[in-house]
């Protein structure tokens, strides 16, 4: 029931990256630190413990980062061979900010597939794993928006790495303008999803980022079609008015 929370702690304790293994009593959370990290996980979670790493430690992160298809698309990251007949997004996940492989961001996908192709704005973009996607489905053109330059600078990066043109824009999507486009993509919380949809001016919304037994209210849409997985959900609305 803490796992979210937890990964949050991990995550602001350890950026660099943490492993997650499931066990028969919940979820083991691990990072390879020193002395001072295991002092910082004690004074966060009130315990913790310790092993040696096992040899080759510095390559078991590759692991956890597997290659996904969704239809058509291939999307992993670059140490893998993408499939000949697929449309490849190759994410470097050692960039952070996700590679794909989470399941809202697959749901986004199964999702987008069956939306009519124009112009798309991907709201936290993030990586620009679904930015760069579109692109590579027909979509034109694509803006990814992100409140984090990280994140414009990983979605440009990948973008260019992965030979589409996607313009990534710092930007609020609470509060600056965004423009009118044929499909928006809002990978993100819940609480952000429905003040969000109501700012954008779009056909076709593809909302996610919240689990199966929510589903965001959106005023002035129609709900079409949803799609759930590992406990995780995606919703395509139509607008009405």
């Amino acid at each position: 029931a803490d796992a979210e929370r937890a990964r949050a702690i991990m995550l602001e304790l350890f950026p660099e990256g943490f492993e997650e293994s499931a066990g028969a009593n919940g979820i083991e959370l691990a990072a390879y630190t020193d002395a001072a990290g295991e002092e910082r996980l004690w004074s966060a979670f009130g315990g913790a413990r310790s092993t040696g790493a096992e040899e080759g430690w510095e390559e078991r992160w590759r692991a956890f980062h597997r290659p996904v298809r969704i239809g058509p698309l291939w999307v992993g990251p670059p140490w893998e061979m993408p499939d000949p007949d697929a449309l490849a997004v190759v994410i470097d996940p050692g960039r952070a900010f996700g590679t794909g492989a989470h399941a809202t961001t697959r749901l986004c996908l199964e999702l987008l597939l069956d939306v009519p192709r124009g112009s798309l704005i991907d709201v936290g973009c993030g990586s620009g794993v679904l930015s760069i996607a579109a692109c590579k489905l027909g979509f034109q053109p694509v803006l990814g928006v992100d409140i984090d330059p990280q994140a414009i600078e990983a979605t440009a990066r990948n973008a260019t790495d992965n030979g589409v043109e996607v313009e990534a824009r710092l930007a609020d999507a609470m509060r600056d303008p965004l423009p009118v486009t044929d499909a928006a993509v809002v990978n993100v919380a819940l609480d952000v999803d429905r003040p969000v949809a109501g700012r954008l001016d779009c056909s076709r919304l593809v909302a996610s980022g919240y689990l199966v037994s929510e589903q965001p209210d959106l005023p002035g849409y129609r709900h079409e079609a949803r799609r759930e997985t590992e406990g995780w959900a995606a919703d395509l609305y139509i607008r009405t008015q």
